[in-house]
């Protein structure tokens, strides 16, 4: 039995780790690294094992950092199983096909750019395309239940339990057999915040002899939910009052369809006025956001009421689904009164980047950050107070007002990622991974009774 670790080690997205046991080899999650050119490059180096080789891949949740070169994986010929829930399998299919999508805008872009440049280069393609997207859907096989017991192989058993970070996230406990040897293992997969809206806390996890736990938010505490809404609420009419019009970077999956949750609210409770034009500019968003409505298993009891009673805790008035392009660029000619939500929530892509160049300069204006901002993206940029930024090729002036409310972060916080490790019994060795080296050492200090790894890329452990 062996454990390696091939992403997310010692950094935050990419996640992939590898389980050898029985002659199986098992694919925990294979992730996009995201963040900038250097990350980007990453993507297409080796794996560090065999595609063709894994028998079957794990996924904890669809967010593009976990399930993002599942394409290239199939490219490089990948045959085997991917195994999740039910919610995941869709997320990820809208998620890749997305990043796909993308991909083959970006190698379109750079080929241009060296054209007009007359820099003489071959042609220029994209880590995947949409054909690879598709292809890899054809290995999605059995769709899990939380709790429920599964046999992959001989040997081999995985039971998934809800995680609480997006729709259909999962921790996965695998339970490992060889030669009379047995060990268990515990992938947290990320994990949520809990007493959040739509979905449930995550489930106390079951004992396991090794974690593989993450670490993104190991050194920090959020800020308190309440007041975030509050804080959201005030930038709403703040900015109202001063005729501007508020931008928030969403992310698509679970962000976008909270933010549309307390929005609702607000506009219930006479907290932001019945007249806000709130458009959700992001097809994936939209796309993302009926997926949510056929998944109620994953739902908390106060919104699972909320759907018996026949609303839509995502509906509020005012509220605009914009998909195609001219609708988007329409929105730009509103000058005041109007919460434009648009990925991707760092910025790095999206439509959110047209957004912030008509807004960003503006005094009367805000953007609105509620979600995580790597190092050297555009947002994380404009959080650290530059004065200045480039958008398509434009150096923009900073003058909205910046707003960074952190309390909506699908990510559990130090004290929650502690209490979630402490569940755990008897727990030998914690390897961290999905977080900055820092975050990692800070929360290195605070586990007890553990022996505690940090992995670097490639890495093997014998189990």
């Amino acid at each position: 039995m062996n454990l390696s670790f091939h992403g997310a080690d010692r950094t935050v997205t990419g996640s992939c780790h590898l389980v050898e046991c029985n002659g199986k080899r098992i694919l925990v999650d294979c992730g996009l690294y995201q963040g900038g050119r250097e990350l980007d490059e990453e993507n297409s180096e080796p794996f560090g094992f065999v595609p063709a080789d894994i028998d079957i891949l794990l996924l904890t949740h669809a967010h593009l950092d976990h399930c993002g070169r599942i394409p290239l994986l199939a490219r490089q010929g990948f045959e085997g199983e991917i195994v999740t829930t039910g919610a995941s399998r869709e997320l990820a299919r809208l998620v890749m096909l997305d990043s796909a999508h993308l991909q083959e805008e970006e190698a379109e872009y750079r080929q241009r750019k060296a054209s007009r440049h007359g820099n003489p280069v071959k042609e220029i393609q994209p880590l995947y395309n949409t054909l690879d997207a598709l292809n890899c859907l054809d290995y999605f096989g059995r769709k899990v239940l939380y709790c429920k017991p599964l046999e992959l192989a001989p040997g081999i058993g995985a039971t998934f339990f809800d995680a609480g970070h997006i729709l259909g996230s999962a921790s996965i406990l695998l339970e490992l057999e060889e030669n009379g040897h047995r060990r268990t293992v515990l992938f947290s997969g990320d994990l949520g915040y809990s007493n959040r809206a739509i979905l449930r806390n995550p489930t106390p996890p079951p004992q396991a002899d090794v974690v593989v736990m993450e670490t993104t938010y190991g050194d920090r505490l959020h800020k308190q939910l309440q007041p975030s809404i509050e804080e959201l609420y005030a930038a709403i009419n703040d900015t109202f009052q001063r005729g501007g019009n508020v931008v928030i970077p969403t992310f698509a999956l679970e962000r976008a369809q909270e933010i549309l949750y307390y929005l609702r609210e607000g506009v219930e409770a006479n907290r932001i006025p019945h007249t806000t034009q709130v458009f959700l500019d992001s097809p994936m968003a939209i796309s993302a956001t009926e997926i949510f409505r056929r998944h109620p298993e994953c739902y908390d009891a106060q919104t699972t009421e909320l759907f018996r009673e026949g609303q839509d805790p995502f509906q509020l008035p005012g509220l605009r689904f914009t998909r195609q392009t001219s609708e988007s660029m329409a929105i730009n000619r509103i000058s005041g009164g109007a919460v434009i939500m648009a990925g991707s929530g760092m910025c790095t892509g999206g439509r959110v980047r047209h957004h912030l160049k008509h807004n960003l300069w503006r005094h009367d204006s805000s953007v609105v950050f509620v979600g995580y901002a790597a190092q050297h993206t555009l947002a994380r940029r404009i959080i650290d107070g530059a004065e200045k930024v480039r958008i398509f090729g434009e150096d923009i002036p900073v003058r909205a007002r910046i707003y960074t409310v952190g309390g909506f972060s699908a990510h559990a916080d130090q004290t929650e990622l502690l209490d979630w490790h402490r569940r755990i019994e008897r727990t030998e060795t914690t390897f961290l991974v999905h977080g900055d080296e820092e975050a990692m050492r800070a929360f290195a200090k605070r586990l007890k009774d553990t022996r505690v790894e940090m992995p670097r890329m490639h890495e093997q452990y014998p189990l």
